[in-house]
């Protein structure tokens, strides 16, 4: 009795990660932009990362979306943003974090007072390289940040990062 060994076919999802990767590589090397440090391309990418995800938590927050007419006369808005550094696994990156009119916005994702991010970087990557579904995310981040975020939330996150990265 032989075993037959069967190939390892990687989802659809690790192929788009990879061509990602090896073109923001090859955006890298051709502009001569550092991997790591104060606008590195980690760096940047974490800011962009973190970024979206906190206008989706204000998006949450609100109960609509930036520039959509549902939100005129709600009773509260976006009230601009506050630069924010935190440190991370690639080092200090100065995030703009969103404000509302009436001050009771509280991110889960960077909380208030909050300036260590550990092992942010290994966690989204993690989310995307293994494709994991919406409750392993929503469990994943409970597990790591001890935060409890929606199913939506999490979508809404996740379709901004992507967009992110297909734009890089």
């Amino acid at each position: 009795m032989t075993d037959k060994i069967e190939p390892v076919v990687a989802p659809a999802g690790d192929a788009l990660v990879d061509e990602v990767v090896e073109r923001l590589m090859d955006s890298s090397d051709a502009s001569g932009a550092a991997l790591l440090g104060d606008g590195g391309l980690l760096t940047e990418i974490t800011r962009a990362v973190l970024e979206r995800a906190l206008e989706a938590e204000m998006s949450e927050h609100l109960g609509y979306e930036k520039h959509d007419p549902a939100g005129r006369g709600s009773g509260n808005s976006r009230n601009g943003t506050s630069p924010k550094t935190v440190l991370t696994d690639v080092g200090a990156v100065t995030v703009a974090v969103p404000r509302d009119r009436n001050g009771d916005f509280e991110p889960r994702l960077v909380p208030r007072n909050a300036r260590r991010l550990a092992g942010f970087n290994e966690r989204i990557l993690s989310l995307y390289a293994r494709g994991m579904s919406v409750r392993d995310i929503r469990s994943h981040l409970a597990q790591i940040y001890g935060v409890e975020v929606s199913a939506d939330l999490i979508s809404k996150v996740t379709d901004a990062v992507v967009d992110e990265l297909a734009a890089w």
